[in-house]
């Protein structure tokens, strides 16, 4: 996985959300994670990098589990004719897959429900 790749992609996600400072990034322990770039972006962002242990790999298996639906929900062992087609139908899957698609780890809510109700039950009950 190209070290661009994933330091654009941080870039953007932080660029869209605006995460406060002391936002944590898991990672695993691959060099694209290591590079000066992607430390850069972290660092004036104020986020704090966690990298799993080497050979840990229930560390990162919410990931895993994402990347393992949205190859079969989205690919089903195909491919797509073009990048941009990609692009749109992986951007496309992604609003989806956050917006609408429940999950039973989040009591079958879409993750921005629940990050939603997570935001307003943690300011009714502050710490």
């Amino acid at each position: 996985m190209p070290e661009d790749l994933v330091s654009e992609a941080l870039r953007r996600a932080l660029a869209v959300r605006r995460p406060p400072a002391g936002l944590v990034v898991h990672s695993d322990q691959g060099s694209q994670y290591s590079a000066t770039r992607f430390k850069n972006i972290l660092a004036r962002n104020g986020a704090v990098q966690r990298r799993s242990r080497r050979g840990n790999c229930y560390d990162n298996a919410h990931a895993e589990s994402f990347w393992s639906r949205f190859k079969a929900e989205l690919l089903d062992g195909g491919s797509f004719p073009d990048l941009m087609e990609a692009r749109l139908e992986i951007s496309h899957h992604i609003a989806y897959y956050n917006a609408e698609r429940r999950h039973s780890a989040l009591g079958y809510l879409a993750p921005n429900h629940f990050e939603t109700q997570l935001q307003t039950t943690s300011q009714l009950c502050p710490a």
